[in-house]
């Protein structure tokens, strides 16, 4: 049956509540709904397409309805949907788990599958806090996160957060941590410029470490880009320095790669840019190449075998859907057409364009800043570009930008006053040239015209 558009309108603003979303203000406006995909395209009721420019919340990676991926969960589905991963077992979670220890860092041997980012994360700070536990060692309560990062909306993920702007409201449900300046300083009281500032935090990182090693469980923060923080890229050197840091003390290294891993940074992972090898590490977003919800956390044999033996130390958690046969075989289609059709060597010349491009931003008089690491593009938005003045939250200016960009056939989703590009990595260079040439038409419509 078919349903008009103004019956789906009423029924939406009814019925649903979205997430990060003002309701008040969303339902001000006219909805967008979507109602199928093509390649870098989403298409809506009315049959109007827009670019997606955000890889549907970064999980898109080969663009939509991929016939490799559509096959592959129909084969599944035809077989089973799903079955428990509790005392049993199903093929496509062995094989991808056997693929995932092939193609992550080597010294991570074995997966806890999980079902999205933040739960990857919860197993994460779970197993590692447990890890010293099992291995009689006490005191051990706190983790060294990092400022600004986020790890997701559950309340260890939340934990581990260091955004006052999602997370400060939750202080009082939270556990409490160690938290290390972030890496990039671009207004810091220390007017370091960035090299220089991504040393002082390690020292700073270090400096807690050495202070609190004996209550400290792991050091925990995300790879690459503090990505929710405002795409905030991590200077060279900081991942390496962390982990020499971690060895020094004998902490484990957790790496949040559910943003920047399957290819965003220009590498399958966000720590291969300096050969930082994690004790965990937690992958989700594009794991099934955004078809299905699916997780995944690493671990190396040293923690693992630290579960093993006696029953006081079986790992009890788990997830209804954990190992789900649909999600592990889109990750394996996924995964082989990575492979198969070299899809990160075809990706260099698509960030080397989109390099290009971006330089065209700096001649906007209220850019402020452009931050790059691959496919993954942060451009800060500032009233005054000499002083580096924000924008006030009130004025919404990142959301104007965004339905501003709607008016033109794109779809993009800010962080605050920073407008996020991070498009499907299947995009051709005339849709990423399109979509760049949007963003900057409709920030100059409402930086330089409206406010």
């Amino acid at each position: 049956m078919a349903y008009s558009y103004e019956e789906l309108k009423r029924w939406d603003f009814d019925y649903i509540w979205h997430p990060f979303t003002q309701m008040a203000e969303y339902k001000s406006k006219e909805p967008i709904i979507i109602e199928r995909g093509e390649g870098s395209y989403l298409i809506d009721v009315k049959g109007r397409k827009y670019i997606d420019g955000v890889s549907s919340l970064w999980v898109n990676v080969h663009g939509h309805n991929n016939p490799k991926i559509n096959a592959a969960v129909s084969e599944q589905l035809n077989k089973i949907a799903h079955s428990t991963m509790l005392g049993i077992t199903n093929v496509p979670a062995i094989l991808l788990a056997k693929k995932l220890v092939e193609i992550t860092p080597d010294n991570l041997t074995k997966v806890f599958y999980s079902d999205n980012g933040s739960t990857a994360m919860e197993v994460a700070l779970k197993v590692a806090y447990q890890y010293w536990i099992n291995k009689g060692v006490k005191g051990k309560t706190k983790f060294v996160t990092l400022k600004n990062g986020y790890h997701g909306d559950t309340i260890g993920a939340v934990s581990l957060g260091g955004i006052d702007l999602f997370h400060a409201v939750y202080k009082p449900l939270l556990f409490e941590n160690y938290l290390a300046p972030s890496p990039y300083c671009y207004r810091c009281s220390f007017n370091l410029s960035y090299p220089v500032c991504g040393l002082h935090c390690l020292n700073v990182l270090e400096d807690i470490v050495k202070s609190h090693q004996n209550e400290i469980i792991a050091i925990s923060m995300e790879s690459t880009i503090q990505a929710a923080g405002g795409m905030i890229v991590m200077p060279e050197g900081y991942m390496k320095g962390a982990r020499e840091i971690a060895d020094r003390y004998g902490l484990p290294l957790i790496l949040d790669e559910v943003a920047v891993g399957f290819g965003r940074t220009g590498k399958m992972w966000g720590c291969q840019h300096e050969g930082v090898k994690p004790d965990i590490m937690a992958i989700s977003k594009g794991i099934t190449g955004g078809y299905l919800p699916l997780a995944a956390t690493l671990v190396t044999d040293e923690i693992y075998d630290a579960f093993v033996g006696d029953f006081s130390k079986t790992f009890y958690h788990g997830h209804s859907y954990t190992g789900n046969p649909l999600g592990c075989a889109a990750a394996l289609a996924s995964i082989e057409i990575f492979e198969e059709e070299r899809v990160l060597e075809k990706l260099q010349p698509k960030i080397e364009h989109l390099t290009e491009r971006l330089k065209e931003f700096e001649e906007l008089k209220h850019v402020g800043d452009i931050r790059q690491k691959g496919f993954m593009v942060g451009i800060e938005l500032v009233k005054d570009r000499e002083t580096k003045e924000e924008y006030p939250y009130e004025e919404r200016v990142g959301f104007q930008v965004i339905y501003k960009a709607r008016e033109r056939g794109v779809i993009i989703r800010p962080l605050g006053n920073v407008i996020v590009i991070l498009p499907p990595l299947s995009i051709s260079l005339d849709e990423l040239d399109k979509l760049i040439d949007v963003i900057k038409w409709a920030i100059k419509e409402v930086t330089e015209k409206s406010i």
